[in-house]
């Protein structure tokens, strides 16, 4: 892909500006990108969260699931020029103790439809907690390029530890490369939650990094949490993960972005995560019709 020229500085206002309109349910016009946003599975605070949404200068819909999972034929999203999932489907948090409960297999009919809109060309966009969801679906994590587990499990093979999770972490984002999507941001401070888990670094093309450092000591299990222990890493261990918070990849004919931000208000208000977001959008679009025309 080809970058915008940007010899210009980057004025994050104006490039924010430039690209908003009211933010409403989708009216399907020609001339704006209509974006399906996926929520339900873990709590997250609606408003804020639909204000950024607006923001983006995109016309939207919003679907939760379950209803989702029967939303994915063709005739219902060949409207829709992009998804953005914020979603963690396949838990059932009332049932922790009995694994045969906790875990749901997502419907076979939905998992086809999903990989039939991938393999016609359909960008996707991942935010946050959307790297946790379907645990009993093993491509999904392939999909998307990591995997963040509840309970141990199995990672392409290999048994490995249930993931980490810390809040409120301040630390530096930087930039990884050349990338429309990253082209002109400047590091940037932000607060927000991060995650050790498993980032396929085989699989995809980093695009964030992180200052943080990503060990065992600095985070808290998720299998303690769900036990009632919170922000506890007591008799857990995990190997060293990856500082990539944001990447690009394709799958089939689909272009696919994870964007690791996205716990709260401050991640949601923040303006550079606001103009990631919108660019990922963008870029999904983009870089999908071309992989349509190449594959």
């Amino acid at each position: 892909m080809q970058s915008n020229d940007m010899s210009e500085p980057l004025d994050i206002d104006k490039d924010l500006e430039d690209g908003r309109k009211p933010g409403n349910q989708t009216f399907f016009k020609n001339d704006t990108k209509n974006l399906l946003v996926v929520t339900r599975g873990h709590p997250f605070e609606r408003d804020n969260f639909f204000n950024m949404i607006d923001s983006l200068g995109f016309d939207w819909s919003h679907i939760e699931h379950p209803a989702a999972q029967s939303f994915f034929k063709k005739e219902n999203l060949k409207k829709f020029d992009a998804i953005l999932f914020y979603d963690m489907p396949g838990l059932n948090f009332d049932e922790i103790k009995d694994d045969s409960k906790f875990f749901i297999k997502p419907p076979q009919e939905y998992k086809d439809d999903f990989l039939e809109r991938l393999s016609e060309g359909k960008g996707c966009v991942f935010l946050h907690h959307s790297i946790a969801g379907w645990p009993m679906w093993d491509e999904y994590s392939n999909i998307i390029g990591g995997k963040f587990l509840y309970k141990s499990g199995n990672i392409k093979g290999k048994k490995s530890p249930d993931s980490g999770y810390r809040h409120f972490v301040n630390y530096k984002v930087s930039s990884v490369g050349e990338h429309p999507i990253t082209k002109g941001i400047s590091d940037f401070e932000i607060e927000d939650e991060l995650y050790l888990s498993h980032v396929f670094e085989n699989d995809i093309n980093p695009i964030l990094k992180s200052n943080y450092t990503f060990v065992r000591d600095n985070f808290y299990s998720a299998t303690n949490a769900l036990n009632g222990k919170l922000n506890s890493n007591e008799g857990w261990e995990h190997p060293d993960g990856s500082n990539i918070v944001g990447w690009t990849k394709s799958y089939k004919k689909s272009a696919i972005t994870y964007l690791q931000f996205g716990d709260g208000v401050k991640s949601y208000e923040n303006k550079n995560v606001r103009l990631l977001i919108r660019r990922s959008i963008n870029w999904v679009v983009k870089e999908t019709k071309e992989l349509k025309i190449k594959i």
